[in-house]
């Protein structure tokens, strides 16, 4: 089980980059096709919003990827009577997978929430 919500997450994250990668390409071409026939200062507040936008996109991609770390750490991570990163949880009223934060995931008909180390719910 804990194999198969890996590969979710994995997939989540591999989503998640892929599209912020492209929306960074998109903006870079952007940034390259805009031409300065209009006005300069029009001209330099298009360009600056779009470097606005594209450190933006940088910055969450630099989350998902140190995200892809901390999945990699948890697959690392073996069984363990203690919860840690990596731990499946199942208690009284929902099953918790402490990995990183992608919401509800359902597999084999169960709902399964996986979760961040961080958050308060793995805290407890």
């Amino acid at each position: 089980m804990k194999e198969e919500l890996y590969k979710k997450c994995a997939s989540y994250l591999e989503e998640k980059i892929g599209r912020i990668s492209h929306s960074i390409q998109d903006l870079e071409a952007a940034l390259t096709n805009e031409s300065k026939s209009s006005a300069g200062d029009k001209y330099e507040t298009s360009r600056e919003m779009i470097n606005i936008e594209i450190q933006k996109l940088s910055t969450q991609l630099q989350q998902f990827q140190q995200l892809q770390v901390t999945l990699e750490v948890a697959k690392r991570n073996g069984s363990s009577k203690t919860v840690k990163l990596g731990s499946l949880v199942k208690a009284t009223n929902a099953t918790y997978f402490i990995c990183i934060p992608i919401g509800e995931v359902e597999l084999d008909a169960k709902k399964i929430y996986v979760i961040g180390a961080g958050s308060p719910i793995a805290q407890a």
